[in-house]
C-alpha cells in the first residue's frame, strides 16, 4: 500500500496476480514507502565484479507509452545506451561531476533510465517520492531549493501550470543553484518559455524531444547556442534528423514528418519476442524504406531551431490543411480557465468536412459564453480552421504513464472501438478517465 497525490493505493491484488504468473519466483519482498522507517546505514559491503559484454548485449527492455496501440517491448544494447546517455547528458545537458541532477519521473518511463545516465557523468542523482503537484504545484520547486539541485527536469504541463498560477516558488533567489531546466513529454509553449526565463534569467531552458524507442532525445539543447522561445535548440549529435514532405523531400520552414536517415547508437536491437523483426519494421520503416519515421510533425528553422507540432498520426485535417495539435494546445495555454485539453478530428457520416472535438478541463464551469470566448481566442491566435465544432468539459484528460496525451485512443472510442481494444490500462496514468469519453460518445450518438 502507498499514497500518491494524497490518495491511497493498494497493490496487493496485482502483486498476487504477478506471483501466480511467475513460476520461477522464489520469494517476494515488500518494502514500506515510508522512507523514515528505512535504515539506510550500510552494514555490509558487496564486492561487485564487472562483467565484460559485447556492445550489442541487451541492457534492458523498456515498454513504449502505448499512445497509439499496445506497448512495444523495446530492447536496447549496452554499448549504444552508455554511449548515447554519456553524450546526451555531458554534452547537451552540460552536466558536470558533482552536480545535482533531478528529473520528475516514474520508474515506468524512459526518463527514469535516462536520469540514471547522470551517474555516468559523476553527478548526484536526486530522487523525489510523490506527485509533482501535491500538496500544491510548488512541492518540487521547494525540493529543488532544499536539495540545491543544479539540473531540474519535468514534464511541460508542470511548467505551464506553474506559469498560469504564477507560483511564488519559481524565483531566482530561491533557486540560486539552478543551471538548467529540462522539459519533455509534450511541447513547452512559447508563453511558458518566456515566463520561466523571466523568473529565472540565468537558467538555460532545455526542451527535449525523443522517445522510449531510443531512450534518449533526437532533438535537444546545447550550452553553445541561444534559446528561442518555443523552439528546441538543435538536433542531437549523432541524430541524422530531417523534416520530410509527403514526397520524401527534405524541407525547412514548413511542417514535415520527423525522420532519421542514418542509424543512431541507441536504436533498439530488437523487440522482445519479435523474432522476424516484423513489428520492428512496421513501427519505424513501413512508411519510408530504410528511413526511420518517428511519427512526429516538426518544422526546422535554420536560425531558431526545431518546432515540435504534435504527433503526425493525431494531425487534424481541415479542408485539406494539416494542423498540428500542439498549435491548439499552445494557444489554449494562454487561457487561465483552461487547465488541460485534448482535441481530435472526427468524421461525421453524411458530411463533407470532419468535426473537431475539443475536450477541456476547466477551473470554472463552462457556459455558452465561455465556449464562444474559447472559439474566438483560437480563431484570433491561430486561424478559423483551428476553431472546434464542439467544446466538451471533462474532469481529466487521459495520459500515458510517460505523460503523453492519448488522442488516438480517444478517437478510436468515438469510432466505436470497445474500450479494451483502445488502450492498455497498464500503460496509462489514469485508465479510468477513458470511461467518461465512452459516456460522452454514447450521449452524442456519434
Amino acid at each position: 500500500k502507498y499514497t500518491y497525490g494524497g490518495k491511497p493505493f493498494d497493490q496487493s491484488k496485482k502483486i498476487v496476480a504477478l506471483e501466480k504468473r511467475l513460476p520461477s519466483l522464489r520469494k517476494t519482498l515488500v518494502f514500506s514507502n515510508n522512507f523514515e522507517d528505512w535504515d539506510l546505514e550500510s552494514k555490509s559491503w558487496i564486492d561487485l565484479q564487472p562483467v565484460s559484454v559485447p556492445f550489442e548485449h541487451p541492457i534492458w527492455v523498456l515498454f513504449s507509452s502505448g499512445t497509439t496501440g499496445a506497448p512495444k517491448a523495446i530492447t536496447h544494447s549496452t554499448g549504444g545506451i552508455l554511449l548515447e546517455q554519456y553524450k546526451a547528458l555531458a554534452l547537451h545537458q552540460n552536466l558536470f561531476v558533482g552536480e545535482r541532477f533531478f528529473w520528475n519521473t516514474t520508474s515506468g518511463w524512459m526518463m527514469w533510465n535516462y536520469a540514471l545516465g547522470s551517474l555516468l557523468c559523476g553527478a548526484v542523482l536526486c530522487l523525489y517520492d510523490g506527485a509533482a503537484n501535491f500538496p500544491d504545484l510548488g512541492a518540487q520547486w521547494r525540493f529543488a531549493k532544499a536539495a540545491k539541485i543544479n539540473h531540474f527536469g519535468n514534464g511541460a504541463p508542470l511548467y505551464i501550470q506553474s506559469m498560469k498560477e504564477n507560483i511564488k516558488e519559481v524565483n531566482e533567489s530561491d533557486l540560486l543553484n539552478l543551471k538548467t531546466l529540462g522539459s519533455t513529454g509534450s511541447p513547452l509553449s512559447t508563453d511558458a518559455f518566456i515566463w520561466l526565463q523571466k523568473q529565472l534569467p540565468k537558467v538555460q531552458i532545455i526542451s527535449l524531444s525523443g522517445g522510449t524507442d531510443v531512450c534518449s532525445a533526437f532533438i535537444g539543447g546545447s550550452p553553445m547556442l541561444p534559446v528561442y522561445a518555443g523552439y528546441l535548440q538543435c538536433k542531437m549529435l549523432g541524430a541524422a534528423i530531417e523534416s520530410w514532405d509527403v514526397n520524401g523531400n527534405s524541407i525547412e520552414n514548413l511542417t514535415g514528418e520527423l525522420v532519421m536517415t542514418k542509424p543512431m547508437p541507441s536504436m533498439p536491437i530488437y523487440f522482445w519476442g519479435d523474432n522476424n523483426f516484423e513489428k520492428y519494421h512496421d513501427s519505424y520503416f513501413s512508411n519510408n524504406s530504410n528511413v526511420w519515421t518517428h511519427g512526429d510533425w516538426i518544422s526546422i528553422d535554420s536560425k531558431r531551431g526545431i518546432l515540435m507540432q504534435g504527433r503526425s498520426d493525431a494531425t487534424l485535417n481541415r479542408n485539406g490543411i494539416r494542423i498540428g495539435t500542439s498549435e491548439i494546445y499552445m494557444a489554449l495555454d494562454r487561457l487561465d480557465n483552461i487547465k488541460d485539453a485534448l482535441i481530435i478530428e472526427f468524421p461525421i457520416e453524411g458530411r463533407v468536412s470532419s468535426q473537431l472535438l475539443l475536450f477541456v478541463v476547466a477551473s470554472r464551469p463552462l457556459n455558452d459564453k465561455s465556449k464562444t470566448e474559447i472559439k474566438q481566442h483560437l480563431r484570433k491566435q491561430c486561424s478559423p480552421r483551428h476553431t472546434p465544432d464542439y467544446i466538451i468539459p471533462v474532469k481529466e484528460i487521459p495520459y500515458t504513464i510517460s505523460g503523453k496525451k492519448m488522442e488516438i485512443p480517444v478517437k478510436k472510442i468515438f469510432l466505436g472501438l470497445p474500450l479494451e481494444k483502445v488502450a492498455a490500462s497498464g500503460a496509462m496514468r489514469n485508465p479510468e478517465s477513458l470511461n467518461a469519453f465512452v459516456e460522452i460518445k454514447n450521449q452524442m450518438n456519434f
